[in-house]
């Protein structure tokens, strides 16, 4: 829903403004994990992991609260109260002595940002519906993925010159900026008659009406094991290029390149998705993000790390899978939910969300070092993600000869 004075362009370019605090408070980071883990006492380096899984976790819980809320009194108030939140968490963060603070502050940091988050893509929802919100939610991710090509480039840049805490204040400038575009250029999309009264038997209610819709579920499930793969990598990357490979000044370009990869592939799905449909594209690159990890696995188990470039090319490959998958699994979950697209927002990101976590979690401790465990997670995830879409492939083609 677009005000005369607001283009579809511009709309898209807010809803992934919106999006960008996420990846801003994340990728900006990771040049400074080294720093962050000895200012706040980290002892095992592997524990600068959770400086980035943990804002995950706040994501995850965040959603439950926001988007419920949402559904009640609007989208905007419930994005400006998150934002509060974030801000509060960011002074938390910059304040932190020990571990304990900081993992805190990041914990808030992620409930605070689940709002414009969730909320942005409930507002998409709103506006448009099929493979054409499909369509809209590429070009978002599209611009969405440019945070991650310049942000550890700007952390480092950031790090170098003012300290980690320079970073944390930088976020929290850019997110002032996008709060007051929302604020003036972008209308509320939830209409006045679709709002429902907040009662905890509503979140009842519509978390069973998520629950009967097999869709929703599947796509949610495979969307966790995809996110949880991938958060391998953001949480381990700094890790890998900086003390398995000696790369720790050329990290951010790397970063930036195999962001590119997602990037492009997001950029193609906005056109592809029109004329081959969500759930084939789904189907296609589930298959190919399955068959390149395990191609891997198979040339090089048991060896040590391949050349650098031979791991951006399967990771470049591997990434190029993930930008078909990302928007296409969620808006294939929100489809069959669209009169409660808050809530199933909501639903959809926390479930995904904590599943990743653990997911991310577990596997990162295994990328010490070399790189296998991270491609055997992938090969994993994909599996899984694959016996589920036989499954749902099976439900649907039994409901039809019914």
């Amino acid at each position: 829903m677009q005000s005369k004075k607001q283009s579809q362009l511009e709309f898209i370019a807010l809803m992934a403004s919106l999006m960008s605090l996420v990846a801003l408070s994340i990728d900006a980071l990771l040049p400074a994990l080294k720093q962050i883990g000895i200012t706040v006492g980290i002892q095992n380096p592997a524990d600068n992991q959770l400086l980035i899984t943990m804002i995950f976790l706040g994501l995850g819980f965040g959603q439950l609260i926001f988007g419920p809320l949402s559904d009640s009194f609007g989208r905007k108030p419930i994005i400006y109260i998150g934002f509060i939140v974030f801000v509060i968490a960011s002074f938390i963060c910059v304040s932190a002595t020990s571990i304990e603070v900081m993992i805190l502050g990041r914990v808030l940091q992620g409930i605070g940002l689940s709002a414009p988050r969730t909320i942005s893509i409930a507002m998409v929802r709103d506006s448009f519906s099929g493979d054409y919100m499909a369509r809209i939610m590429s070009f978002i991710v599209v611009i969405f993925i440019l945070v991650p090509v310049v942000a550890p480039a700007i952390g480092k840049l950031l790090l170098d010159l003012y300290g980690w805490k320079f970073i944390f204040n930088s976020q929290l400038i850019y997110g002032c900026i996008v709060i007051f575009w929302l604020w003036k250029r972008q209308p509320e999309t939830l209409k006045e008659e679709k709002k429902t009264s907040f009662t905890f038997n509503l979140f009842l209610k519509s978390a069973k009406e998520f629950f009967n819709h097999k869709q929703a579920i599947v796509f949610t499930l495979i969307s966790g094991f995809v996110t949880g793969s991938f958060m391998v990598y953001l949480s381990t990357s700094e890790h890998v290029f900086r003390n398995q490979y000696n790369l720790s000044e050329e990290f951010p370009y790397i970063f930036a390149g195999l962001a590119i990869s997602v990037g492009f592939a997001t950029f193609l799905n906005g056109s592809f998705v029109m004329k081959f449909g969500m759930l084939n594209l789904v189907k296609t690159f589930t298959l190919s993000f399955t068959l390149i990890s395990l191609s891997y696995i198979i040339l090089f188990y048991g060896k040590d790390n391949p050349n650098v470039y031979v791991l951006l090319t399967f990771c470049g490959l591997q990434f190029f899978s993930i930008g078909f998958l990302f928007g296409n699994l969620r808006a294939l979950a929100m489809q069959p939910i669209g009169h409660i697209a808050g809530m199933g927002a909501a639903i959809n990101g926390f479930i995904s969300t904590i599943m990743a976590v653990p997911i991310a979690t577990f596997i990162g401790r295994y990328v010490t070092t070399t790189v296998l465990p991270l491609f055997i997670g992938f090969l994993v995830c994909g599996t899984l993600s694959l016996v589920l879409l036989t499954v749902l492939h099976f439900k649907w083609t039994k409901k039809s000869s019914i």
